[in-house]
This record gives structure tokens, C-alpha cells and sequence, in this order.
């Protein structure tokens, strides 16, 4: 095996991960730190430029108030979240962040977002909270702000977080590796953020075979930042809430311009729109069945019953939406072609700012979205803190708006005493998307700035713990170099288990047991029951991950986290 060498880095505050939380986190926390003189380091397992969810890019932001104009309020948000979430949701963490937000947005725009405006200088808005941008480059210019804030010095990239090192019951740091270089790095903080996103790749993906690894949410989030929170010993959150989005299916192509900037109508595969007749089955949902807008589980659990019906597939009405939007010109023949050609651009545009796979499937299925239906699904299974999910790490609440017993002293800390959570790692404030994430990774910031300040202890490390750490970061590597001859075939021995090996097997498990999409969805207790009893198994046989090189040991801890 490789001798890896030991890259030990002190700092006050240590960042990890590079999404728009992180991002976020970056910009305020190092304001702040260099005022009292403090140091912020940041680690990601990627590149900041194409790090998170946001790394393709997006056609619209999804949360942005206007305050400022009128617009909304923060009370119209919490109401608004806590409807769609159908109650599950912290009326306070949910207010902090979107009394924050708009102004994220402003520094996006002032940082170079080309966000849409219209003749009079105002957002062009895609729905009541969302604004449309030509966002292809979005994370890269939010990025950039951050990497501007914090020096190139004091930024890790390809470096892959593994476990947390604690101080009793305050964090310390963490350790992990480099995936380009034989290094293991070990962090000691005072104070960390844990915001390496959500989780995909636990249930088994729609797109198999050819198309393995494509998923709406990216397939690089791995569960680190609820397996770092938890093995750290933080209290979670709304851990029973997963997101099921329906995307155009295979490519999963986002919903929301059709929807909301289209006006398009989704239906089934006898042209029926499931939302009108199923109707019914809503006020089994109350009061939630009558709130405007209908929740979005429950729209897409009208689909899937008319799925399960056999009436299938869904389909996006593209064609007669774009008709529509152009019908007032059909007098004019001239401003009619040109408003089809500005729709039809539109179309592909939503598409190829931030989902280029969609616009690739559309080309080779030979589909015109002004002349024809596209079909949508329902997606795998994902847990995520943002977007229309809620699983993540409890904390703190903001001292003004949070009661008693929500709070912990320090807002977005986790019960653990230092360590901090943002983005996809905290739990019960849905509805953030990629503008509150960066708006809460600044709330985290700067509230890690005081704890540091208030709390400006060296954490007492223990060196015997961290060498036992690093073991367990190099452990498949040694297991490979130690069985790796007993079989001609690498993909079939008896001592250990590929990490591809791995991961079918626990998508196989969570598809069957716990509601993937080859069981609609559905599941029991006596189900959940057998697969927890089958997850034990493969969580023992996690110690027998093997792997071949920097990149195989990577793909071997994102499926630990993931378990």
C-alpha cells in the first residue's frame, strides 16, 4: 500500500464542503474572522467552481422574497413553507433564513448574475417566490466571491472528509484524504460546518445500465453531512421526510418554468389532468388539500395513483402550453413565427442552463417541445435538508424568533458544541433552495465567528484517536493490498466487496423495502422491518470495502456515509 503522507492543518473555523451553503458560510465567516483575527479554512471534496447542486447551473432562483418591493413578507414564506411541507417545518429557522435571503440574491446580482429584468428594472419572476436568471454559470460566479474572501491558501479542494474528531463533547476537526494525491489530512478547528450535502445514491436510481449515475439531485452528494453530524454524536431531524421530485423523466429535466412560466398542464397517458380529476382525494388531506398551492407531495401523489391505476405515462402538455403563450399573435403571422421562436428558445434555454442531459434525451428522442408532449416521473428517493426536503441535523435557532427550547446559544449549532450545520446538513427548514442555502451558510458564518470569539479554547486532541482515524481512512486500501491475490477475478472475492458491489447492493435493499420506485413507493412496517435487518448485514460487511486506488477509496466512504 501507498505511503500516505500525514498533512496536518490548524485553523479557527473550518468549512466543509463548497456548495452554496458553504459558499455562503465563506464569505460572512471570513468578514468577521478577519476583524477578530481569525483564520477560516475551507475543505471540498470537489472543485468550488462546479461544487453542489448547483454545479450544472439552474434557469431560476426559488427563493426570493422582494421585501424590499412589497412583494412578500417573511410571515407569507413560513406560512407558505409550512403548507407545502404539510406542518413539518421550524417557523423559526424557516423565517431567519428568508429574512436573509433577498440579500444573498442582491450580492449574486452585484457579483455578475445575469438575473431576467424587466423594462421597469424589476425581477422577472417565474411564480410568487422565483425569479428567472440565465444562471449556466451561477455557482462559478458565487464561487468566486467565496474563494476571493477566504485566499487560495486557505482552501483545500479534492480532499474528501471522513469522521470528525471530537474533544468529549466538543468538535475538534475532522480527517480525510486527498483524491488526487496519498495524503491524509487532519483538520483541528474550533469550530465546524458541516455542509457537504444530501443524500443520493441510497435508493436505486431510474436511470440504470448506460445512464447509471444519473439522478435529479447530484450524484456526488453521498450522505456525508448526516454521516459527519451523527457520527459526531448531533441530534437529527425530520430523518423520515424524503423527497420524491417529479422531473422530466430519465434526464430529469426541472418542472418549475413549464409549470409556473409556461403555465403547462401535466396529465396522464389518456390526456386526462390528474389534478382536476382526482380532486377528490385531496380533501382526504386536510386542511393541507385545500391550501393554494396544493402541496407538492400531494400533486405528485395524485400522478402516482393514476400511475398505479395503469394510466400512465405522466406527460408535460409543452406543446399546447407554448400554443397558448403565442395564441394572441396568431393574427399576425410574422410576430406569431417570432413568439414561437422566442418560446421555443426559452424552452431549450431552461434546459441548457441547468440540465444539458435533458436537452441531449430531448435531441435524441427526436423531441420538439412546440410539437409534442415530453413525459415526467417521479424521481428516486432523496434525503436532502434544502429544496422540498427537511432531514438534517437539528439547530439552533435565532435568538429573536426561536424559543427557549430551540435554542442552544449559538444559531445553526448543532447540539454538539462547536459544530455548525447549513444547507442540505440541517433539518426541519425546507424550502431554502440554492439562494437560502447561501443565505443560511451566512447566518452559520458569522455565528461561528462569535462561538470562536466566546470560546477561543485549542481543542484537546487526542493523538492516539487521530492515528486511529487515519487507519480507518485507509482501511480498504488495505484490505485490497492484503486479499487482492486470492482471486483471478477481481469483482468476485470472498474476503472483500467493491464499492460498485456495495452500492447495489444497498440501492437494492432500499428500492424493495423502503419504497423505491420499482414498489411505487410504498412500504410497511414489515417491510422497513426486513430491510433494516439486511442494511445491519451490509453495514458489517462496510468493514470489507476494498479499494484499488485514490478514486475507488473515495467511492468506498461515500457508501459508508450513504449506510
Amino acid at each position: 500500500m501507498p505511503n500516505f503522507e500525514t498533512v496536518v492543518v490548524s485553523t479557527d473555523i473550518l468549512i466543509l464542503g463548497g456548495g452554496m451553503a458553504a459558499c455562503g458560510a465563506a464569505v460572512e465567516a471570513a468578514y468577521w474572522a478577519k476583524k477578530q483575527g481569525l483564520k477560516v479554512t475551507l475543505v471540498d471534496k470537489a472543485a468550488m467552481d462546479r461544487s453542489g447542486a448547483v454545479a450544472m447551473g439552474l434557469s431560476a432562483i426559488n427563493q426570493y422574497l422582494g421585501i424590499g418591493q412589497g412583494d412578500n413578507t417573511v410571515e407569507d414564506y413560513v406560512k407558505y413553507v409550512k403548507n407545502d411541507l404539510m406542518g413539518i417545518a421550524r417557523d423559526d429557522q424557516v423565517a431567519d433564513i428568508a429574512r436573509h435571503v433577498d440579500s444573498s440574491v442582491h450580492l449574486f446580482e452585484k457579483w455578475g448574475l445575469p438575473i431576467w429584468t424587466n423594462d421597469e428594472g424589476n425581477y422577472v419572476r417565474g411564480g410568487r417566490w422565483q425569479i428567472m436568471l440565465n444562471g449556466e454559470s451561477y455557482k462559478v460566479i458565487v464561487a468566486e466571491a467565496a474563494k476571493n474572501a477566504l485566499g487560495t491558501d486557505n482552501i483545500y479542494e479534492r480532499v474528501y472528509i471522513c469522521e470528525p474528531i471530537m474533544d468529549g463533547d466538543r468538535i475538534a476537526g475532522a480527517v480525510g484524504f486527498s483524491t488526487r494525491e496519498e495524503k491524509v489530512y487532519v483538520f483541528k478547528a474550533k469550530a465546524v460546518l458541516a455542509a457537504m450535502g444530501g443524500a443520493v445514491g441510497v435508493f436505486k436510481p431510474r436511470s440504470t445500465g448506460e445512464g447509471l449515475g444519473r439522478s435529479w439531485y447530484p450524484p456526488f452528494s453521498s450522505g456525508s453531512s448526516a454521516y459527519f453530524t451523527m457520527a459526531a454524536g448531533a441530534e437529527m431531524t425530520c430523518q423520515e421526510v424524503r423527497f420524491i421530485p417529479v422531473r422530466f423523466k430519465d434526464a430529469y429535466g426541472p418542472v418549475g418554468a413549464w409549470f409556473l412560466l409556461f403555465k403547462s398542464r401535466a396529465t396522464n397517458g389518456f390526456g386526462e389532468e390528474y389534478m382536476v380529476t382526482r380532486r377528490e382525494e385531496l380533501a382526504n388531506w386536510g386542511p393541507y388539500g385545500s391550501v393554494k398551492p396544493i402541496p407538492a407531495n400531494l400533486r405528485n401523489y395524485l400522478g402516482m395513483l393514476d400511475v398505479s391505476d395503469g394510466k400512465g405515462p405522466l406527460h408535460m402538455q409543452t406543446a399546447e402550453a407554448i400554443a397558448n403563450l403565442a395564441k394572441k399573435y396568431e393574427d399576425d403571422p410574422k410576430a406569431f413565427k417570432k413568439k414561437m421562436k422566442e418560446l421555443e428558445s426559452e424552452a431549450w434555454e431552461d434546459f441548457l442552463d441547468m440540465t444539458v442531459s435533458q436537452a441531449i434525451l430531448w435531441a435524441a428522442c427526436n423531441i420538439a417541445p412546440e410539437g409534442e408532449i415530453s413525459e415526467i416521473a417521479a424521481a428516486e428517493p432523496y434525503f436532502i435538508g434544502s429544496h422540498s426536503g427537511a432531514s438534517g441535523a437539528w439547530v439552533s435557532g435565532p435568538a429573536d424568533l426561536a424559543p427557549a427550547e430551540y435554542q442552544r446559544g449559538y444559531t445553526n449549532m448543532t447540539t454538539i458544541k462547536g459544530l455548525f450545520a447549513a444547507g442540505d446538513a440541517s433539518g426541519a427548514s425546507s424550502h431554502k433552495f440554492s439562494s437560502g442555502s447561501h443565505a443560511e451558510g451566512r447566518i452559520a458564518g458569522k455565528s461561528m465567528v462569535r462561538f470562536v470569539v466566546e470560546n477561543n479554547q485549542e481543542p484537546n486532541i487526542d493523538d492516539a484517536k487521530v492515528e486511529e482515524l487515519k487507519a480507518k481512512v485507509l482501511k480498504p486500501m488495505a484490505v485490497w493490498e492484503e486479499f487482492s491475490g486470492f482471486t483471478t477475478d477481481p469483482d468476485v472475492n470472498p474476503n472483500y466487496i467493491l464499492p460498485k458491489m456495495y452500492m447495489f447492493r444497498l440501492q437494492k435493499m432500499m428500492d424493495e423495502y423502503a419504497g423505491g420506485v420499482v414498489a411505487n413507493f410504498t412500504t410497511s412496517k414489515a417491510l422497513l422491518d426486513k430491510g433494516l435487518e439486511y442494511l445491519l448485514m451490509l453495514k458489517e460487511d462496510s468493514e470489507k470495502l476494498a479499494a484499488r486506488n485514490l478514486h475507488e477509496l473515495m467511492r468506498a466512504w461515500e457508501n459508508i456515509h450513504r449506510t
